[in-house]
């Protein structure tokens, strides 16, 4: 079994920062592409950020310049740094790892962002 817990969500102000953490365990042998995802109400969910086994990272155009993906492998954690953040990146935020050859996906984690 493997499993996808995400963390750090929560309500932030307009133009404050949060990191997620995405952990992953089980019986893992290798854990390929790490990325976040997220949901807002009422639409379809999108990819946010993708970062390789390798580091390589691709992020969404309406996130460039405002999110970092990175990972420690030593821990099979990737984590999402969000800067800057607007009302409209309210969303439930996923993280989706191809893990052993098979794609999971975490349980999301709430991301708010209001005064």
């Amino acid at each position: 079994q493997v499993q996808l817990v995400e963390s750090g969500g929560g309500l932030v102000q307009p133009g404050g920062s949060l990191r997620l953490s995405c952990a992953a365990s089980g019986s893992i042998f290798r854990v390929n592409a790490m990325g976040w995802y997220r949901q807002a109400p009422g639409k379809q969910r999108e990819l946010v950020a993708i970062i390789t086994s390798d580091g390589i990272t691709t992020y969404a155009d309406p996130v460039k310049g405002q999110v970092t993906i990175s990972r420690d492998n030593t821990k099979n954690t990737v984590y999402l740094q969000m800067n800057s953040l607007k009302p409209e990146d309210t969303a439930v935020y996923y993280c989706k790892s191809n893990i052993n050859g098979r794609y999971y996906w975490g349980q999301g984690t709430q991301v708010t962002v209001s005064s």
